[in-house]
């Protein structure tokens, strides 16, 4: 796992960055049971109207069923492969259970093709396992995380992401986010032992325009070139903002305010908020 860097032949290439994909068992093929079609939707709603700003385009994909459940308890899996999958920026794990199953669940670091995982309470702690929290030692990195029972992991999916079992209260665990977020979960909770793997993700450098369109990113045009219709920063006499400050096109702050419902029902889960990058500790009302 890390970074290889492109030869300079060209403006485009120049400090351009690709991952090695070191981690990928060589010769793979994606389990065809496991493949379903995806469709674009060009960050439009069934009105056709857009709801997801600057989508369009990009390389045809195959959509991998991943498996955030692990519910299949008391039945060991083979690691048949580690896998790319261009739906999400972690690596996947091809599991073969020993009755015949085949299920992608998302790739901690470490695991590699050979090795042995299992789900549930009486899986041993290690890396890869997913059992309940309250079967977790304190302290222990952990990633992909249910919110309710039974429903799925949420929390902690993507490459390079961890949260700590800090702290056990009753039917209630406590988590350390990578936000910062101290939040309360429910003890029967299920979580995979370890961090997400292909953490240098975050290094690579697309160096060209080009590159984003085939990941179906269209470009990001400024608020202030635009006229006063399409947007609150748009029209004016040379380059303005109109005396505000900077916000989304539909007029939310953009300097990192709150955007949390004020009652959602969830406040109450959380110990200690996240710090905004620019207001400092954000209170909950």
């Amino acid at each position: 796992m890390g970074i290889r860097v492109y030869k300079p032949t060209s403006a485009g290439r120049r400090n351009a960055s690709v991952s090695d994909f070191a981690e990928l068992t060589p010769g793979y093929k994606p389990e065809r049971s496991l493949l379903r079609p995806k469709r674009k939707t060009g960050g439009r709603n069934n009105q056709g109207k857009i709801t997801a700003q600057h989508r369009g385009g990009g390389h045809k994909q195959m959509y991998r069923v991943v498996d955030f459940r692990r519910a299949k308890d008391g039945v060991d899996a083979l690691v048949n492969s580690v896998q790319y999958d261009p739906n999400r920026s972690a690596r996947i794990a091809l599991l073969h259970y020993a009755d015949g199953d085949k299920r992608y669940v998302v790739a901690p670091a470490g695991v590699k093709a050979g090795d042995r995982l299992s789900n549930g309470p009486e899986a041993p702690p290690v890396v890869g396992n997913c059992l309940p929290l309250k079967n977790i030692p304190l302290g222990t990195s952990v990633c992909c995380i249910e919110l309710r029972a039974g429903r799925g992991a949420v929390l902690c999916r993507s490459a390079g992401t961890q949260a700590t079992l800090m702290a056990r209260e009753a039917d209630w665990a406590q988590l350390s986010l990578p936000s910062g977020e101290v939040r309360r979960v429910s003890s029967s909770c299920r979580a995979t032992i370890g961090q997400v793997g292909n953490s240098d993700h975050m290094n690579v450098r697309l160096g060209k325009a080009g590159r984003a369109r085939w990941m179906g990113r269209r470009p990001h045009v400024r608020g202030t070139a635009m006229n006063p219709v399409d947007h609150p920063h748009g029209g004016g006499e040379g380059r303005t903002k109109g005396g505000r400050h900077p916000v989304s096109p539909q007029g939310k702050s953009a300097k990192g305010g709150s955007t949390r419902q004020k009652r959602k029902p969830s406040n109450s889960s959380i110990v200690r908020r996240r710090k905004s990058r620019r207001y400092g500790q954000l209170k909950l009302h």
